[in-house]
């Protein structure tokens, strides 16, 4: 089976043109590490990342529907909310995470690359699929060879269904 999405364009500026925060909307974002340095082989730099995004859904800013962090990048279904665009709900999680990692670790700079790629989920498609293939991902990268071996992640679908067909 092939892949969902279509290669993203090359370029955070590239990544910029565009870009449109449509309230309500569900978005597949993908963001990566500095030099995609595997951060988050630490689970407590993945926890952090995980209250980040939290932080926001708190803040009514976003309602994560899943996520998965691999080592050197984030994959997040979201519903973006009413409040904020799209651009700064990314950005307060990336800056968040940052901080509170670099506190962590005791180190300062960057974490994140600039910019991220995000692809508006048309609203005839099925929600459950797009999340299968973000959960997959450390499946596809042979990190693991079952979901639960992995423990950064999560998915609507799960909490509501315990028996759920999420892989």
């Amino acid at each position: 089976m092939g892949s969902v999405y279509a290669k993203p364009r090359k370029g955070t500026r590239q990544l910029r043109l565009g870009r449109y925060s449509e309230k309500n909307r569900i978005y597949h974002i993908v963001t990566s590490t500095n030099g995609r340095e595997p951060v988050f082989r630490s689970l407590q730099a993945g926890r952090l990342l995980v209250q980040a995004l939290q932080r926001q859904e708190a803040a009514r800013n976003s309602r994560t529907l899943a996520f998965m962090i691999m080592p050197d990048h984030l994959h997040w279904l979201m519903r973006l909310g009413k409040r904020s665009s799209l651009q700064a709900v990314v950005n307060a999680v990336k800056s968040e995470s940052a901080r509170n990692i670099n506190r962590l670790h005791g180190d300062r700079g960057r974490l994140w690359q600039k910019g991220f790629y995000e692809r508006a989920i048309r609203y005839d498609e099925d929600l459950p699929t797009v999340a299968r293939y973000i959960i997959a991902n450390p499946l596809r990268a042979g990190i693991v060879k079952s979901v639960s071996e992995y423990s950064l992640w999560d998915a609507v679908w799960v909490q509501e269904d315990s028996q759920s067909a999420m892989p």
